[in-house]
C-alpha cells in the first residue's frame, strides 16, 4: 500500500497493466512500497537528475574550500559552495545568456560558475566579503587565472567584465515615508529613472524644481525636505497657481509636465489645460 498521507497514482486497471509491463518496482525483496519505474529508452534527452548527488559527481566541502582559497588564501570563507554543485544546478535550470540572480552571494561561487557557463548575473551581498572575497575571486575568473572548479570541464580561459555598485540609503522608512538620510539629488535621480527608465541628465540640485526633460516630458520635483509631512504652499511643496506659474516654462517639443509634490490645490481641468500631471509624494513614488 502507499505510505500514509499519500494515495494511488493510477487506478487499479492501469496499475495492473504497469505491473505486467514491468513498470512497477516493489524493492529488492518484492514487498516494499510500489514505485513507478522509468526506463532510459522512455526519455529522449536523458534522465531527470535524482535528489541524491554524490561527491564523485559534484565534489565535497573540502573541494569547495580549495576553490575559494584561489581568491583569498589567508582568510578562507567559512561556508563556500562547490563549483561542481552550482554547475549542475545552473545547467538544469537555465540556458546560456539567461540572467541569473544570486541574492546571497557569500563567497561568490554562484557568480563565478554562472560567468564561466556564459550566464549573465547579478549578485547581492551585505557583508564585507563582497570586497574581500567576491571581487578578487571574480577578477581572477575574468583574467583566466582561476583554473579551479569547473574551468577545465567548460574550457574556461577568461573574458568578460563586471560592474561593482554600492547601494545607497534605503529610500523609505518603516512607515512608508521618505527616509531622512535620502538626499534631494538621490531621490530626484530615482524618480527620474522610474518615470523614464533613463538616467537623469545631470545631478539635480534643490534650487531648481526641474529634474530634467525626457522626450516630450519635463519632470519637476517640489521637495522642501525640512517640511515633508507638512504640506504648505508657503514652503514650496504644494502645487498651486503661484507655484505652477513659477515652474520653468515648457520648451518646444515638451507636451507634458510631470510634477511631484506633497499636495495640489488645482482642479483637474486646470492641470489638463496646462499639460500637467500631478503625482503625490510619497505615494506615487515608485517603490513604496
Amino acid at each position: 500500500m502507499p505510505p500514509q498521507g499519500t494515495s494511488w497514482r493510477f487506478n487499479k486497471t492501469k496499475f495492473e497493466e504497469l505491473v505486467l509491463d514491468n513498470r512497477i518496482y516493489f524493492g529488492p525483496s518484492g514487498n516494499n512500497i510500489p514505485r513507478f519505474k522509468r526506463f532510459k529508452s522512455d526519455v529522449r534527452d536523458g534522465l531527470v537528475p535524482t535528489t541524491l548527488w554524490l561527491r564523485e559527481e559534484v565534489g565535497d566541502n573540502q573541494d569547495a574550500k580549495t576553490e575559494v582559497k584561489l581568491a583569498n588564501p589567508t582568510e578562507v570563507f567559512p561556508t563556500p559552495k562547490l563549483e561542481g554543485l552550482l554547475n549542475r544546478i545552473i545547467h538544469i535550470s537555465t540556458i546560456e545568456s539567461d540572467l541569473f540572480l544570486d541574492s546571497f552571494a557569500g563567497s561568490g561561487t554562484t557568480r563565478a560558475v554562472a560567468h564561466k557557463m556564459g550566464r549573465r548575473h547579478i549578485s547581492v551581498e551585505m557583508g564585507d566579503h563582497a570586497t574581500s572575497h567576491i571581487v578578487p575571486r571574480y577578477q581572477k575568473v575574468i583574467s583566466g587565472e582561476d583554473q579551479g572548479g569547473i574551468s577545465e570541464s567548460v574550457g574556461w580561459q577568461g573574458g568578460g567584465g563586471f560592474r561593482y555598485c554600492t547601494l545607497g540609503e534605503t529610500l523609505f522608512d518603516a512607515d512608508g515615508n521618505i527616509a531622512d538620510a535620502v538626499s534631494f539629488s538621490d531621490l530626484a535621480a530615482h524618480m527620474f529613472f522610474c518615470e523614464t527608465e533613463a538616467p537623469i541628465p545631470k545631478r539635480a540640485v534643490s534650487t531648481s524644481t526641474l529634474n530634467g526633460i525626457f522626450q516630450d516630458h519635463a519632470i519637476h520635483f517640489l521637495y522642501a525636505k525640512d517640511s515633508i509631512g507638512v504640506p504648505s504652499a508657503k514652503l514650496g511643496n504644494v502645487l498651486d497657481s503661484k507655484t505652477l506659474e513659477a515652474l520653468p516654462k515648457a520648451k518646444d517639443g515638451v507636451s507634458h509636465r510631470i510634477v511631484y509634490a506633497e499636495g495640489c490645490t488645482l482642479f483637474e481641468s486646470r492641470l489638463a489645460k496646462e499639460g500637467v500631471i500631478f503625482k503625490h509624494i510619497p505615494y506615487h513614488i515608485a517603490g513604496v
